[in-house]
């Protein structure tokens, strides 16, 4: 199936979403917002994935005359957000509390149009972790391999390895719920 969408542009400083969008055949601009992505008091993971997407959306599309997507992914763990490890013991406290248990990935995405919000939701995905043993879990932040990612881990290459298994979409751990956008800019062409 192939949808026709316009020229879009990616608010993301992710490779990962930009690869998701290359692998989609959709024709983009990819940009780099510049937002403060710092956590309000009390504000509950789902909530900061959502905001941090409109904001990056709106933020970007400010001058231009594309459909602008933000997208935000934050992995919650009983509440508590777990942002990108800022070293290997981070990475390390991060892995012993996802091990052996389940976890959420929200990932918000919007789309906006000359600093004007469209559209945006919310996706959801539950991850169970396999129980790992203290090397297992030494040699998977040693690795690099989620250094830089929320949670200090990514679904996709040697952290498929940590998953035991996944309720939703997979494509929302990665970092871009792609059906939910595409179904987002479809009803947005269906507006026109």
């Amino acid at each position: 199936m192939t949808i026709r969408f316009p020229r879009l542009a990616l608010a993301s400083n992710s490779p990962r979403r930009r690869e998701i969008f290359s692998s989609l055949g959709w024709s983009f601009e990819a940009l780099s917002p510049d937002i403060d992505e710092t956590r309000r008091p009390g504000e509950p993971p789902r909530d900061m994935a959502l905001r941090l997407a409109e904001q990056k959306a709106v933020a970007a599309s400010a001058d231009l005359g594309l459909w602008t997507v933000g997208a935000d992914t934050v992995v919650d763990v009983d509440g508590l957000p777990l942002g990108k490890p800022v070293d290997r013991d981070d990475s390390l406290r991060m892995l012993h509390l996802l091990s052996g248990r389940a976890h959420l990935v929200h990932t918000g995405v919007a789309v906006a149009s000359a600093g004007k919000l469209l559209v945006s939701g919310l996706e959801t995905t539950r991850v169970f972790f396999g129980d790992l043993s203290d090397e297992e879990i030494r040699d998977f932040a040693d690795s690099g391999c989620g250094c830089d990612k929320a949670g200090a881990y990514a679904i996709q290459g040697k952290g498929a390895l940590l998953v035991e298994r996944l309720e939703g979409c997979y494509y929302n751990v990665v970092g871009l719920p792609v059906y939910k956008l595409a179904s987002m800019l479809k009803n947005l062409l269906g507006k026109r």
